[in-house]
């Protein structure tokens, strides 16, 4: 008899896992209360790359002049049609995702998925009505949800979330972004080329204050986002924020975490703006949905532990995606692969997850990807390591496109050359990140990456080119 296989949540994790479970012969139903696809498709990825999408495109438009072109008339946002077109993209991979569940013969069940105790569920739809649900396996992927400040909560009007700002009518005039990490710094660059007046709070002391980040790619990244005339405001914190006639008043003053600060650097200041986006951090969707009632533990902040297979502390029952909290990587693509994982483990499989080599792709302008250690987490591990960069404006396609900003860093073990990490920052680094990713998998060195022939004119070259000088064999870098 077929194992019963019970997904809450059809995200990037859990929709991945469906599919594997039923392909190892699973009878699994997938429980989604809102659309599948998850934060990402709906609230996240998806969405807000067809913002950046319109903002590169309307900042080529105004440098046209540059390429040789003519361009007559004014080039402008049209909100309207930004969000028809959105929302297209997204209901066509939502069918496409239903559709594929329809293919591996998943049950999707459309509504809020609640354990009523070992092996049992029920599911209560939007109109009320309620069904059972058995199950032998349980893969919980129920995701996050944007984190609220009480002392100045979201009202979807003036003080923004990362989901309301998705759903903007108008371009605001200005913009007050607190936190400049990943969908910050993000959403800095796409209000800013759409026109809106940005300025950016971060606690830290540099923008993507992230481990995974190489320092380097946040010092061009912050140089960059001066020359858009985007105001930012390292080791500071936003202590309060007033409504006014006009939008918000926001009193900024200085970080609990940061030293050594002047006696000036310690003065609060006032920031006008039209609208405030608070982007700090997720919080778990883990309540409400009566993980108690099979003793599956969550930890202080409510997140939910488990190890690199993927298990909790309840035999059968395994966790996914963003509910894992920080401790992990929360992140769409690794969601997917925790999702593989669970999947195999749950059909009897023993998999486990590999988190050292999960890329990161973060679509500010211009773009960062990274992968493996840092310079400075190599150093801080004892590692006889050596970081090698060279600038994009050595690379004769960042010439052709007029994409100079940027650089590539190759973080690799002396003596071997092997690759410890990639970082880039640039035109399609996000791409380019995954030739990364492949070397620092398999342990490749940085003559096996200079030995191989890449492509010319491309982007690309930027990681031979890097590698070379890694060996201390420079050609353009």
């Amino acid at each position: 008899m077929a194992a019963k296989v019970l997904v809450i949540g059809g995200g990037p994790g859990g929709y991945v896992a469906a599919v594997r479970a039923a392909q190892l012969g699973g009878e699994v139903t997938v429980v989604e209360k809102e659309n599948v696809g998850g934060t990402c498709l709906n609230w996240g990825c998806i969405p807000s790359k067809i913002m950046k999408t319109s903002a590169e495109l309307l900042e080529k438009i105004h440098q046209a002049q540059g390429f040789g072109l003519a361009v007559t008339g004014e080039a402008k946002p049209d909100m309207e049609r930004l969000m028809a077109r959105k929302a297209s993209v997204i209901n066509t991979q939502i069918k496409g995702i239903e559709g594929l569940l329809k293919h591996h013969k998943i049950k999707l069940m459309k509504g809020e998925g609640i354990i009523d105790g070992p092996g049992k569920a029920s599911v209560r739809g939007a109109d009320g009505s309620t069904a059972a649900v058995d199950f032998d396996r349980l893969i919980l992927a129920m995701g996050s949800t944007p984190m609220n400040i009480p002392a100045f909560p979201f009202d979807g009007d003036r003080i923004l979330s990362s989901n309301h700002i998705l759903a903007i009518t108008e371009v605001p005039q200005s913009i007050l972004i607190v936190g400049g990490g990943v969908i910050g710094c993000e959403f800095a660059c796409i209000l800013s080329a759409l026109g809106a007046k940005v300025t950016v709070v971060e606690a830290l002391d540099r923008l993507l204050p992230l481990p995974s980040v190489d320092a380097d790619c946040s010092k061009v990244l912050q140089r960059e986002m001066k020359k858009r005339k985007i105001d930012i405001h390292v080791n500071r914190t936003v202590a309060a924020v007033a409504k006014t006639e006009a939008g918000v008043s926001v009193t900024i003053g200085p970080s609990p975490f940061a030293a050594d600060l002047k006696e000036k650097e310690k003065v609060p200041f006032q920031v006008e703006a039209q609208k405030v986006l608070v982007s700090i951090g997720r919080s778990p969707a883990t309540s409400g949905v009566g993980l108690e009632k099979i003793g599956l533990t969550l930890n202080a902040k409510g997140w939910i532990p488990a190890d690199d297979h993927m298990r909790t502390n309840v035999s059968g029952v395994y966790a996914i995606g963003d509910i894992l909290g920080p401790e992990k990587v929360m992140l769409a693509h690794a969601a997917s692969a925790e999702g593989l994982v669970a999947a195999e483990n749950a059909m009897g499989g023993d998999k486990t997850m590999d988190y050292r080599v999960i890329p990161g792709a973060i679509f500010t302008m211009p773009e960062v990807g990274t992968v493996g250690l840092s310079e400075a987490q190599a150093i801080e591990m004892g590692i006889d390591a050596r970081g090698d960069s060279v600038l994009y404006r050595a690379i004769g396609k960042a010439q052709v496109i007029d994409e100079l900003a940027g650089q590539a860093k190759i973080v690799s073990e002396k003596g071997t050359g092997r690759v410890l990490g990639v970082h880039l920052i640039g035109a399609h680094a996000t791409d380019l990140v995954a030739e990364g990713a492949l070397a620092v998998q398999n342990g490749l060195t940085v003559a096996q990456i200079a030995g191989t022939i890449h492509a010319h004119p491309t982007l690309a070259e930027i990681m031979s080119e890097t590698a070379m000088k890694a060996m201390d064999r420079a050609l353009h870098g």
